[in-house]
């Protein structure tokens, strides 16, 4: 009993490191993209594009990997990112809110409504056109550090359970991108590649079932999938999330160890700090010039846009409320349905998750529509937070003690 107790002491104080990294983190998000936007807007556009098709090569003997730095930081660091989402995720679903299934049930429907509702609308906008029909999942997830940043501009007004429901409900968003990545946004499978991946995977796996708890043989067997699936087809995160999966919770000689919440706590503060403002600056740099307001309607950043600002609202509000109604799920103490409404909205936050999925639909295809879909997820990620703290900070009680 002591040991529970002591897991999941350490699982809720490492939510609350999460949620003050990443509430802050979101605030360097914006600042990151803003900057990107401006190098691509600027005379220093010609710096800009030169920096991110610099090419980069690692070599050993006759195995290498030579990209261009975006695909570095697409393909490398967001595996990193995705390291992390899997050590999170895992850690929730073990010893935090996401291990007990009457706390799981709500932010389950949210999160699957606030995927389905946008994805259709997307979808709706874009049909007959098949070009267009592979980003279907772009607005289809949440940007966690940009929507806590902005929800903790209302500083104490917000209660904590609301903070906890947005978290698992971006949390669970992303398990289903990644589901989702895995299955659609694959191509030219190499059945080689794969099997040593797989080979690379079982060995993870044997490492956690003896009970080694050092993380180097884990990160060196990682290493190697990583350029095994890089070089498959399959994109190069989820490497990343399979390496999480496999990072023991516990270690079986010092109850007071958990190798996962080391590793979670070393890389923390990297990708808030870094990775991930670094992502922004190199993904959001879209050349606005020549750009007409009508080109929002254009049907692939007009479906993004309705999908994040429209679509997410409507899929977490009524897809929590039919959870509710059939009794499978109950709303949090402290949180009420209209908190619930600006919740969604700021779930349409869909920034870090839809550039980089659209970046997999149309990057090495269809420059123009890559254009337009960031078009579109610039205009609904900003329509998203600008609404839902409007929103918020007229429901949510100014004195805290009321929330």
């Amino acid at each position: 009993m002591s040991v529970i107790r002591s897991v999941s002491g350490r699982a809720a104080a490492a939510l609350r490191e999460f949620l003050s990294l990443e509430s802050a983190g979101g605030i360097v998000l914006v600042g990151a993209a803003v900057v990107g936007l401006i190098f691509a807007n600027s005379p220093l556009a010609g710096l800009y594009g030169q920096l991110l098709e610099l090419p980069l090569t690692v070599r050993l003997g006759t195995l290498g990997v030579d990209k261009p730095l975006l695909l570095w930081i697409n393909d490398g660091l967001m595996a990193v990112f995705f390291l992390l989402v899997a050590l999170e995720l895992k850690r929730e679903v073990l010893a935090g809110q996401l291990s007990d299934r009457r706390q799981i049930s709500l932010p389950a429907a949210c999160a699957l409504g606030g995927m389905l509702v946008p994805m259709a609308i997307y979808a709706a906008v874009n049909r007959g056109d098949p070009q267009a029909l592979p980003g279907f999942a772009i607005p289809a997830a949440t940007d966690i550090a940009f929507a806590l940043g902005v929800l903790g501009l209302l500083g104490s007004r917000v209660p904590v359970a609301l903070k906890l429901l947005l978290t698992a409900i971006a949390v669970l968003d992303d398990l289903g991108a990644i589901v989702v990545i895995a299955l659609f946004y694959t191509s030219g499978l190499s059945w080689l590649s794969l099997g040593v991946a797989l080979a690379a995977l079982v060995g993870l796996i044997a490492l956690n079932r003896l009970g080694a708890t050092r993380i180097a043989p884990y990160v060196a067997l990682g290493l190697v999938m990583w350029l095994a699936v890089l070089k498959s087809g399959v994109h190069a995160t989820l490497a990343g999330v399979a390496l999480g999966m496999t990072i023991p919770m516990r270690d079986p000689s010092d109850a007071e160890s958990s190798p996962l919440e080391r590793l979670e706590h070393d890389l923390h503060p990297t990708v808030v700090w870094a990775i991930l403002p670094l992502f922004a600056f190199a993904n959001a740099g879209v050349a606005l010039g020549g750009l007409a307001p009508a080109a929002l309607l254009d049907p692939v950043p007009l479906g993004i846009a309705l999908g994040l600002f429209a679509g997410k609202p409507l899929g977490v509000l009524g897809f929590g409320a039919l959870a509710v109604a059939l009794g499978l799920a109950r709303l949090p103490d402290g949180v009420t349905w209209r908190a619930v409404a600006g919740l969604g909205v700021l779930c349409g936050i869909g920034f870090t998750m839809s550039l980089f999925v659209s970046s997999l639909a149309f990057e090495a295809s269809h420059a123009d529509l890559l254009i337009a879909s960031r078009v579109g997820i610039l205009a609904g990620t900003t329509a998203a937070a600008l609404a839902g703290w409007a929103i918020l900070r007229a429901v949510l009680p100014r004195d805290p003690a009321g929330a």
